[in-house]
């Protein structure tokens, strides 16, 4: 059975993306927290 929930990518991309993250401090603070701990840095879809 299909979940109801369709998600778009591009929607997805806007809010939690790598470019969205770049923009900010925090974003990029994030982000560098991740590559120190060896995380993926966006999700997967």
């Amino acid at each position: 059975m299909k979940t109801n929930i369709r998600n778009s990518k591009r929607k997805r991309l806007k809010k939690v993306g790598f470019r969205t993250r770049m923009k900010t401090k925090s974003g990029r603070a994030s982000i560098n927290r991740r590559r120190r701990m060896g995380r993926r840095l966006t999700p997967k879809m």
